[in-house]
């Protein structure tokens, strides 16, 4: 028999438990800068991570109170998700990945584009191939004219769950994080075929591939 949970009777202590890891987290920050530069200039703009690196990049916007705006799946999975994100100060949009991507998408240009908040994509999310960008981030930030930020976040004594597809990192409370902002950048304004996208797919695994070093 299937049992339904209310998801707010999940995600209010999940998300409680989960600001309080927060704060507890000691953060090293390089490249600050390039956020505080790009949000001075008025352009929109996306944090492009990696999905096994989330929590510890979500932590550090909860102690900078960044104005995030993401998406999370229709699925029940997804609104319990969708709850504890709304908790530690997130907007989400919803839409899965095959039947409401295009939806979903568009939600998040038009909350992006009218409330100047900050996109935050897992480039590789919801299934993967681990640290392989997909077109999303590549069709919002040509709608948008957003600049692109690749963002790092390498934890010094993770919990690491070696079965899951990305190796999902969780942290461990009063962990160091070394977090990582590159350069701001655009992608072509060009049409997005199939080897354009491959062009700026491979611009994008190359700038996290280089940003940064962990522990």
């Amino acid at each position: 028999m299937k049992i339904k949970v209310n998801p707010a009777l999940i995600a209010a202590p999940l998300a409680f438990c989960y600001k309080l890891m927060a704060k507890s987290l000691r953060f090293e920050v390089e490249g600050l800068e390039n956020i505080t530069k790009a949000l001075d200039s008025k352009k929109t703009i996306i944090m492009a991570v990696w999905h096994n690196e989330l929590l510890a990049l979500s932590a550090y916007g909860i102690i900078k109170d960044l104005p995030y705006v993401t998406i999370a799946s229709d699925s029940n999975d997804g609104q319990i998700i969708t709850d504890i994100l709304e908790r530690i100060g997130y907007e989400v949009v919803r839409g899965s990945s095959s039947k409401g991507g295009l939806k979903a998408l568009l939600g998040m240009t038009r909350v992006m584009k009218k409330k100047g908040r900050v996109g935050i994509i897992t480039m590789d999310g919801p299934k993967g191939p681990r640290h392989k960008v997909k077109p999303g981030i590549m069709a919002i930030a040509q709608r948008t004219g957003s600049l692109i930020i690749p963002m790092r976040g390498y934890l010094k004594n993770p919990i690491v769950f070696e079965k899951a597809w990305d190796k999902f990192e969780l942290p461990r409370p009063f962990d160091r994080c070394k977090i990582f902002m590159g350069t701001p950048f655009q992608i072509t304004d060009q049409k997005l075929s199939s080897e354009q996208l491959k062009m700026e797919a491979d611009k994008i695994e190359y700038e996290m591939k280089n940003l940064g070093s962990g522990f």
